[in-house]
């Protein structure tokens, strides 16, 4: 994608109506059910209309809907969009494509909305896509987006939803040679605090070369949604499909790259998580999660490093979510979208340190008391992988300096035993852990209450890996490396030559 593209003018839905209407060649069907027909209504009252629109159709009764584009299993879904996109596009080229096809570029617009209802129900979401051509009579490409609509009235969701699909017809025929463009132009005239897309796909001639997965992460860079989700396979799923009314188990990391410690910490707290009476018969889905912060390096984003990432957790069996939720309690309500189920979040002494630190919830009147408040509430557990002490005194040198403002200091080993007389492998746990003395009761509250829980079972073997460590092992090519990584992310890692790995000496 190109990154370094002169910015576009903004102009407004009007104008891109317009635009669209006066291009001669630009001619072909809109199909809209379930939000009204708000994007050919655009073009309408920008003039000029008939010139581009071949046709114009709203089957909204499903009996309708069903003897037109066929039966699917759910009609706001993937599935019934490119029915729709199917049906209208060969309409188009068997009717029109003798007489007009060697000098329009016939395109077909759909898409199928959940708006809000009189019957109320929060769950407003739909699907989109346009094929279109490039040139007369050459082969289609296709863009198709998920989205979801966050006013409160139907009348401004309807609205939203036209706005939405005018951007997206608009940016298939001016802007798809520069997909981060197109994507940030998806929101013109609209916000992202209207209208949420959070899954996008592009196929066809006009996208050779775009990577999905680099398009769907620019989807989170640029705030069109907070998170996206990937497969173990390394394709870009839609999350209210992944994760409807599933129990979920939830690890967040750098993951650069898994380690053997991810791993364990992923199987022994599973291991608890699906013995809970409220997961017992329960689907469950387990994720590795990765902050866009952690993913962003000099404010640029390295593309091959997340796509790196991504790819060998995916060899180990898990999905990846990629978001910008910093705070514990945001991921979890982002969660509470798809499911009632429990939620268990594993996570290091490290990361528990961190969740307990004031400074971070400054913003919330409630202050650190409302954090607990929203993360923990509607079944959700912490499960905490335990720590070294070596590891630990480590930790808290780093976590002083930088509070300080100082330089952090190297990292030299130390005496076997501290001026305390305990060793280097003395374990620290949620059990022994000590907070600040003002959040002691707030803490011993949830550990007694069971919303924090030690992690049984561990390899304590594994708790001198880090990832630093794999790092520079990969760089001095010293296969020591090989002994920290999960076998199937080895091979992975050894054959698309990873991390900067080449071949060994």
């Amino acid at each position: 994608m190109d990154t370094h593209a002169e910015p576009q003018e903004f102009l407004t839905t009007n104008r891109k109506s317009l635009t669209i209407n006066l291009d001669n060649e630009k001619y072909g069907t809109f199909a809209e059910i379930g939000a009204g027909q708000e994007t050919c209504r655009n073009f309408f009252q920008a003039g000029g209309a008939a010139g581009t629109i071949a046709k114009t159709i709203s089957a909204y009764d499903m009996t309708f809907s069903d003897s037109i584009y066929g039966k699917v299993g759910r009609y706001v879904s993937l599935e019934r969009v490119i029915k729709m996109i199917d049906h209208e596009y060969a309409l188009l080229e068997e009717r029109l494509k003798e007489d007009v096809g060697h000098e329009k570029t016939f395109f077909a617009y759909a898409n199928t909305m959940k708006a809000k209802s009189y019957r109320g129900g929060d769950d407003t979401h739909g699907w989109m896509g346009i094929r279109f051509q490039s040139v007369p009579g050459g082969e289609p490409s296709e863009i198709l987006l998920h989205c979801r609509m966050w006013d409160p009235e139907n009348v401004q969701q309807q609205h939203a939803v036209g706005i939405l699909g005018t951007n997206l017809i608009y940016g298939a025929f001016y802007l798809h040679d520069n997909v981060e463009a197109f994507i940030e132009s998806l929101v013109d005239n609209v916000g992202n605090e209207r209208i949420e897309v959070d899954f996008i796909k592009f196929r066809g001639p006009a996208f050779k070369g775009v990577d999905d997965r680099i398009a769907n992460l620019h989807l989170v860079r640029r705030g069109l949604t907070n998170a996206v989700l990937f497969s173990p396979e390394g394709e870009i799923t839609q999350p209210s499909e992944a994760l409807y009314k599933k129990a979920i188990l939830v690890e967040r990391g750098s993951f650069r790259p898994v380690t053997r410690v991810n791993i364990d910490m992923l199987k022994c707290s599973g291991a608890q998580f699906i013995q809970e009476p409220s997961v017992q018969g329960k689907d469950v889905i387990v994720l590795a999660e990765i902050t866009m912060n952690n993913l962003l390096a000099s404010g640029k984003l390295d593309y091959e490093d997340y796509l790196a990432r991504i790819d060998t957790i995916g060899a180990t069996g898990n999905y990846v979510l990629i978001s910008n939720y910093f705070e514990f309690y945001r991921l979890t309500s982002y969660f509470r979208r798809y499911t009632g189920e429990m939620i268990g979040v594993c996570m290091g002494i490290n990361n528990l340190l961190e969740v307990f630190n004031e400074k971070y919830y400054a913003h919330l009147a409630g202050g650190i008391l409302e954090s607990f408040g929203r993360l923990l509430k509607n079944s959700v557990r912490l499960y905490i992988y335990p720590m070294k002490q070596k590891a630990y005194r480590r930790y808290l040198e780093i976590q002083n300096a930088e509070n300080n403002g100082q330089p952090v200091p190297p990292n030299n080993g130390g005496p076997a035993e501290t001026k305390g007389g305990l060793t280097d492998d003395l374990l620290i746990t949620c059990n022994n852990l000590r907070v600040k003395p003002q959040l002691t009761n707030l803490y011993l509250h949830l550990l007694e209450n069971g919303y924090i829980e030690h992690i049984r079972g561990i390899d304590e073997e594994l708790l001198e890996i880090f990832s630093r460590d794999i790092l520079s092992a990969i760089a001095e090519k010293d296969p020591i490396w090989e002994k920290m990584v999960p076998p199937a992310a080895i091979e992975f890692i050894k054959s698309k030559q990873l991390f900067g790995y080449s071949e060994q000496a």
